[in-house]
């Protein structure tokens, strides 16, 4: 749990001393719950069963973390969505202490509901609130001030085109599952559905659907991962409207370019406020190329707990496939120290002053975007031009490096990275350029004038780090403007 494996040996799990802090968190959570249900069979049963009344032995009382808002949510949540595996046939004395406990839980968590941290761990336990006044059934008051404050908590990270606020996919698609499970205890119980909870899911699942590649997982922004193809598909299967996904997300800052069997999607957004980036990227004007279920360049994806040691790289600009100035990332991360404990990873900087446009051309279809997170530290501006053919055959690209007026000028460099699929075969192209073999025998061929090369790179799009490789455009600008021009184009297939 949480990136790490731990035995104890003797005794109850409970009694051991975590590996971390996050660790112990996942474990009051009944992060475990949902694995043995799904395994389910006499075993699971007894462990689940084991599992809790040990827990309910040793914590039937306000303590931390078991009792913090965050974890509690996610731990009322687990027992309402997966708790038929032990409540079912078992015994009435100790099903009744489970009841005990859980009402205890929900009457705490009313409490404290907004200690939980802002973000996904707010949301998660604004729905655990909506979900014990539902599930329970022993509070219409309880019930009514949860929905309620569900709605206001939707109101505030579900953006009107139903992006996330946080602007991760991954997170997207958690707040839809959340506002699905509401919607489904409900319903079992009879009761109305309000308004706003239905729209939400109506707003949030056109969104999913622009977030997914060919292969039916998500792209890589701003901390989000790809996800499971079967859980995407079937909460999508729960969409009644089937919405299909917008152009152009305004609100969340993302363009979606398809034509054929090819899709691009491109990051035109700017760094959430406050907490809300505490999982952010740099990576502005970033994008992502598939041709039918097979992804071609991509972003490196997000360390998670199993791979912290690479969380300050990955949030980094270089892991993504934009333009970095001199080395450096568009935004930082807040220091280690005191602020990052109180604040947590927050994202700060970043660009402030983002345009973009879509025009349509005898080309195709052309996003055109630009932003400042250079201007402050080297009084450049990043401008990025890019064009999908009417039949999805060639993603032509123009890089711009502005220099800025009223700035002292001195040489400085930048590099334009495509980080490629580890699935995707890069070997150079006898006619120049470099050549994308793809699994399904497509083939692709980068081209550029410029001085390009290619480098070691990372994906970690799932729960392994894998090594694959990076083509990189390198130029230099002091006085005036720079352009870098490039294309990707299909040259056939086997």
């Amino acid at each position: 749990m949480a990136g790490q494996i731990f035995e104890a040996k003797n005794g109850s799990i409970f009694d051991a001393t975590p590996p971390s802090a996050e660790w112990s968190k996942a474990l009051h959570s009944f992060a475990w719950l949902p694995a043995l249900a799904l395994a389910g069979g006499d075993p699971a049963k007894s462990l689940a069963t084991n599992l809790i009344t040990q827990w309910l032995k040793r914590y039937s009382r306000y303590t931390e973390p078991a009792w913090s808002a965050d974890v509690m949510a996610r731990r009322l949540i687990n027992i309402f969505a997966h708790g038929r595996i032990v409540i079912a046939n078992s015994d009435l004395l100790w099903r009744s202490k489970v009841f005990v406990s859980l009402r205890e839980q929900s009457r705490m968590l009313a409490r404290i509901v907004e200690e939980a941290p802002a973000g996904m761990p707010r949301f998660e336990a604004a729905a655990a609130y909506a979900l014990s006044g539902a599930c329970l059934g022993d509070s219409q008051r309880r019930l009514d001030d949860g929905l309620k404050y569900f709605e206001s908590e939707i109101s505030r990270q579900v953006l009107p085109d139903g992006g996330h606020i946080s602007r991760s996919p991954e997170a997207l698609v958690h707040c839809y599952r959340l506002i699905t499970m509401v919607m489904d205890a409900l319903s079992a119980g009879s009761l109305e559905v309000p308004q706003s909870i239905r729209s939400a899911a109506d707003r949030v699942a056109p969104m999913m659907r622009f977030f997914r590649h060919g292969d039916g997982m998500l792209a890589l922004f701003n901390g989000g991962t790809e996800c499971d193809v079967r859980m995407i598909a079937g909460l999508l299967a729960r969409d009644d409207v089937r919405g299909q996904p917008f152009a152009y997300a305004r609100h969340s800052g993302y363009h979606r370019m398809t034509a054929g069997k090819t899709l691009v999607l491109i990051d035109c957004g700017g760094v959430p406020a406050g907490a809300y980036s505490i999982h952010s990227h740099a990576g502005c004007l970033a994008l992502e190329l598939s041709s039918s279920n097979q992804r071609i360049v991509v972003n490196c994806g997000s360390a998670g707990f199993a791979h912290l040691g690479w969380e300050l790289a990955l949030r980094a600009t270089a892991a993504h496939s934009t333009l970095s100035v001199a080395d450096a990332s568009m935004a930082s991360i807040i220091p280690a120290g005191i602020g990052r404990d109180l604040l947590g990873s927050r994202m700060l900087g970043g660009p402030s002053d983002i345009d973009t446009r879509r025009v349509e051309t005898a080309q195709g279809w052309c996003v055109v975007a630009g932003h400042d997170g250079y201007v402050v530290p080297f009084g450049i501006r990043h401008e990025r031009q890019v064009t999908i053919s009417q039949q999805g055959l060639a993603i032509t690209g123009l890089d711009r490096v502005v220099p800025q007026s009223g700035r002292e000028r001195t040489t400085t460099t930048f590099a334009i990275r495509f980080h490629i699929h580890p699935d995707v075969r890069v070997s150079p192209s006898q006619g120049g350029g470099i050549l994308l073999k793809l699994p399904n025998g497509d083939g692709w061929r980068f081209r550029s004038g410029a001085q390009l090369s290619v480098e070691e790179s990372v994906y970690l799009g799932g729960e392994t780090v894998r090594r694959t490789e990076q083509l990189v455009l390198n130029g230099a600008v002091k006085d005036q403007p720079v352009e870098t021009a490039w294309i990707f184009e299909q040259i056939g297939t086997s």
